[in-house]
């Protein structure tokens, strides 16, 4: 039988690799209808899937290549702090960039995910 710490990680790993592909529902279908989102181009954040999914459409069209790693997942009580790191082509390299983000969930979706990482290695 899987520990939570197991069940947690899967889930992490199957929603990291949503974000890689450009498949914006597959993105969409890990997040709560009425799901908060915010990274550092957002810090005022979306909330729900009609803002979530024009903001996942353009992101991931523009970055389909990217990857998106676990570093270290650590459970709270509404869900995990996750430490990842991104591999994301630029040119003919790859920018390697570290981030945390915060996840809650409720019923194996994510309710809140505040995503932080230094925005100025993006450009």
């Amino acid at each position: 039988m899987k520990s939570e710490q197991d069940e947690l990680e899967a889930f992490c790993d199957d929603w990291l690799s949503a974000w890689t592909g450009n498949q914006p529902e597959r993105l969409l279908s890990f997040y709560a209808e009425q799901a908060y989102y915010r990274d550092p181009v957002k810090p005022q954040g979306l909330t729900g899937q009609a803002a979530l999914r024009g903001y996942f459409v353009k992101l991931l069209a523009r970055n389909p290549d990217w990857i998106w790693k676990r570093q270290e997942l650590l459970p709270t009580e509404q869900g995990f702090v996750l430490k990842w790191q991104a591999l994301i082509p630029v040119l003919d390299a790859a920018l390697e960039i570290e981030g945390l983000d915060i996840v809650e969930l409720i019923d194996r979706k994510i309710t809140r995910n505040e995503v932080y990482f230094d925005a100025s290695l993006m450009k």
